[in-house]
């Protein structure tokens, strides 16, 4: 992240970091324009429960599962998503 502190509230991690077969509460993301959208429309938004399914072999993508469908998420994307366990 070239310089940029991360800014974790207390108790709070990224959604990159959520082991799989786990379940997290968004607190909020980082994300700006485009990805920030896609990321709203997908249903990713602050308050839902989320359960971290499982990763590709090599840790990406990551697939969840938000309300009642499945979505893979680029590490990069899943490190901008703040959350909280449950």
């Amino acid at each position: 992240m070239s310089g940029q502190k991360k800014r974790h509230g207390k108790g709070h991690s990224t959604l990159k970091d959520v082991k799989s077969g786990k379940r997290a509460r968004i607190i909020c993301h980082r994300a700006q324009g485009a990805v920030r959208q896609r990321l709203l429309d997908l249903g990713f938004v602050p308050q839902t429960v989320i359960e971290v399914i499982r990763r590709a072999p090599l840790g990406d993508p990551i697939e969840c599962r938000v309300a009642n469908y499945k979505v893979a998420l680029r590490k990069a994307e899943a490190d901008l998503i703040e959350v909280e366990a449950v």
